[in-house]
């Protein structure tokens, strides 16, 4: 995996778990990796997005379809 793709996850699963630890020096880390503050912003956009959508369906009990695969099957 790339350095910039690693900071991305890195950066991804830490406002994913703990949002309240998010900071300055962060976002510098994602800029040093050649992000610019518009896809710095697009990400936080799509990772929201997904943690917010994804605690809907949990909290609902909405069970995932039946054609989608776990993760890592073949």
């Amino acid at each position: 995996m790339a350095t910039a793709d690693r900071a991305l996850c890195e950066f991804a699963a830490k406002l994913t778990r703990h949002n309240d630890e998010v900071a300055v020096s962060d976002l510098d880390v994602l800029r040093e990796q050649g992000f610019e503050d518009r896809a710095i912003h697009d990400a936080v956009q799509v990772i929201g997005y997904f943690n917010y959508i994804n605690r809907i369906a949990h909290g609902l009990g909405v069970e995932p379809e039946g054609w989608i695969w776990p993760w890592g099957r073949d």
